[in-house]
């Protein structure tokens, strides 16, 4: 396990000092105590892939309003149509909130589903991490996370990157946070979550002594903690096997500590995104809008999946924030999304990522006596981009935007979809649990969204 500390912060409240943002873990404690070299000796059972194929899943805490953003209904009565205005997009035809100019100039590059119709209705990331209801029976040891299922039947593209990638806060909220894990696969395919509240410190812990991420842009000190820290190993093992070579080769290799460092990135890349606020809404995520460029750079350097959670979505308590507090998100949470598709299409890299942005059910369409909207697992919406095929509207919702009327679709579908496009057979590729059932990554039945593919 390879620990990159933040540096102190006194006024952080946490017992080891460590800032809330700054630091970065890579292995065990992720992994179920494994040690990378057996994850790795694991994973080549597996098989790898080819191409260079990959997801990236923008997870939404706290259920954004489907009403407010995608799937506006301004003829309905003004109890139900809310205070934003649709505006026309570069397809004709669609329209979306006034608030997401610039994802509206380019919507021939986004798809948007209207019309997800099997929320679970509880208020956590299960079903966007996995595509199945948590109240639904599975197998011994659960089942695994999207990113699980690549990383098991992808295999990595690249060996100084995991495949399966995470950028998931631990909030307040424990249930927004969660990556998922692989299930019955087995640790070795659980994802390495970047991020968190605080450093995990243990005693097989691997640290790089004196490299923060504030210091990652330090290229001379960052090469020189590595040579460091290879001589250390060189002294604690007399040999090592190929696996644990690979492994210190994921570990001290600067490709994933690079894909981490925006200070490589060209300043004007990183200014199209916005500015991230360290700050965690509540119990939800901070807005660190900074980690869709982040999630691009993680791909580009060979992820197959990266899973993120961002600010906190839930605003119909007694506060009233619903239309103030969307009046604050949608306008970064629009110039986020259009930075990390023109990034994607300016690098010839739609054609091999996807991009799925959703949160864990919809809201009512009936205002509240707070003005705002609670919760509603009957309709729900995602926006989709990347390897798909775009400018397009699936599904619809009737007239007051309660439940969809014409091609609802599950949660299991959008994955089938995104399993489609890389390259994976959801119906073909199986592995057995440990009761030596086969297991899918989709139920029979579940096919690609025929639309997209």
């Amino acid at each position: 396990m390879l620990t990159i500390l933040g540096k102190s912060d006194r006024s952080s409240g946490f017992c080891d000092k460590a800032s809330r943002r700054s630091f970065l873990q890579v292995g065990g404690a992720a992994m179920g105590g494994l040690a990378l070299n057996q994850i790795l000796e694991l994973q080549a059972h597996a098989g790898t892939g080819s191409s260079n194929n990959a997801i990236i899943n923008i997870y939404l805490p706290g259920g954004p309003s489907h009403m407010d953003m995608w799937d506006l209904k301004p003829n309905a009565p003004v109890e139900i149509r809310g205070e934003f205005n649709p505006i026309s997009t570069s397809v004709p035809g669609i329209q979306i909130c006034e608030l997401f100019p610039r994802v509206a100039k380019m919507m021939d590059k986004f798809a948007i589903i209207r019309s997800l119709a099997d929320s679970d209705g509880a208020h956590d990331c299960y079903q966007c991490m996995t595509g199945r209801r948590k109240s639904e029976r599975g197998p011994n040891g659960g089942w695994p996370s999207a990113g699980s299922w690549v990383s098991r039947l992808a295999g990595p593209a690249n060996e100084a990157v995991p495949p399966n990638l995470a950028l998931m806060y631990q909030t307040g909220n424990r249930t927004w946070g969660e990556p998922g894990t692989a299930g019955f696969l087995g640790p070795q395919y659980n994802p390495f979550n970047m991020v968190g509240r605080k450093a995990r410190e243990k005693s097989d812990n691997m640290i790089l002594q004196g490299v923060t991420l504030e210091r990652l842009g330090d290229r001379e000190q960052l090469r020189q903690s590595m040579d460091s820290f290879r001589r250390q190993v060189d002294r604690r093992y007399a040999s090592v096997d190929s696996y644990v070579s690979q492994a210190l080769g994921i570990l001290t290799d600067s490709k994933l500590g690079d894909a981490l460092d925006l200070s490589l990135e060209d300043p004007k890349i990183v200014e199209r995104y916005g500015k991230s606020d360290e700050k965690f809404q509540r119990d939800g995520a901070p807005k660190m809008i900074e980690n869709f460029c982040i999630a691009r750079r993680l791909v580009e350097a060979g992820a197959r999946y990266v899973a993120l959670n961002y600010s906190r979505w839930d605003w119909h308590g007694g506060d009233g924030m619903n239309y103030p507090r969307s009046r604050q998100e949608f306008p970064l949470l629009d110039q986020g999304l259009s930075a990390l598709i023109t990034d994607l299409h300016e690098r010839g890299l739609d054609k091999h990522v996807s991009v799925v942005v959703w949160g864990e059910f919809g809201r009512t369409p009936k205002i509240n006596k707070n003005n705002s909207r609670d919760h509603w697992p009957r309709a729900n919406a995602a926006l989709m981009a990347g390897a798909i095929r775009t400018g397009q509207v699936v599904g619809e919702t009737n007239k007051f935007g309660e439940e969809p009327v014409k091609r609802p679709v599950k949660f299991q579908e959008v994955f089938a979809t995104l399993y489609h496009h890389m390259g994976m057979n959801a119906h073909r590729d199986r592995v057995f649990d440990g009761s030596g059932t086969p297991r899918y990554p989709v139920d029979a039945g579940i096919e690609p969204i025929r639309e997209l593919v």
